[in-house]
């Protein structure tokens, strides 16, 4: 039987590490990991997915993506044919953003959030990762391995301005009920996970290892 072709985006700033517990059954799935590239001047989340989408070179993959590498693997089930698309700890359309990322959108802010977090890790996580970072903050340096500021820049601006206002049906959506980066009471129609931060991509693995192969091949 030919393996199911499965590959994996991690979240803003993040490195393929974020995926070092998950586990699929290798008679079935074989798996494979995008990166992040830094983006040229002036790219659109277009254009960029297109350029990255370059990188799969199977036929109707399954594409999971964490974060704000759940954006872009939907952007990317826009332009290729997939199996699935499958989002852990993101969100299906802006209209799932909390008020803080509409706020930001409205004002501007995020224009002022990047040239600090650059070389600030700890500001980075709570970015990328959340409020409950904090106390194993040394732990998860190693997960984040972009600090380019023009990519900084350019994901934050991404995010914000993300123009998808109606969700796809067809997205599955996996999300923790302790996520305080995007919070559940903004969020629908989706497989909670009991005590799921937005890391729990690393802190539910076991959770993930087990429900993920029937989630890719009963729905």
């Amino acid at each position: 039987m030919e393996k199911i072709p499965v590959y994996f985006m991690p979240g803003l700033a993040a490195s393929t590490t974020i995926f070092e517990r998950i586990h699929l059954p290798e008679e079935t799935f074989e798996i494979f990991f995008l990166e992040w590239v830094i983006p040229t001047k002036n790219e659109t989340l277009v254009m960029y997915t297109t350029r990255l989408a370059k990188e799969i070179v199977h036929e109707n993959p399954v594409l999971i993506g964490v974060s704000f590498g759940g954006v872009l693997v939907q952007e990317m089930a826009k332009i290729i044919p997939v199996r699935k698309t499958i989002i852990i700890s993101s969100v299906k359309s802006n209209q799932e953003f909390p008020r803080r990322m509409k706020i930001a959108k409205a004002t501007k802010a995020y224009k002022l959030l990047p040239t600090g977090l650059v070389n600030n890790v700890e500001g980075l996580a709570k970015f990328a990762f959340g409020d409950s970072i904090n106390q194993r903050l040394k732990l998860y340096e190693k997960y984040l391995s972009v600090r380019d500021k023009s990519y900084l820049d350019w994901a934050l601006e991404s995010i914000i301005l993300w123009d998808r206002t109606i969700e796809d049906k067809n997205v599955v959506h996996i999300h923790g009920d302790a996520d305080d980066v995007f919070p559940i009471k903004y969020i629908s129609h989706c497989h909670v996970v009991k005590g799921g931060t937005h890391i729990m991509i690393l802190s539910k693995y076991k959770w993930l290892n087990e429900n993920l192969p029937k989630i890719i091949l009963n729905e």
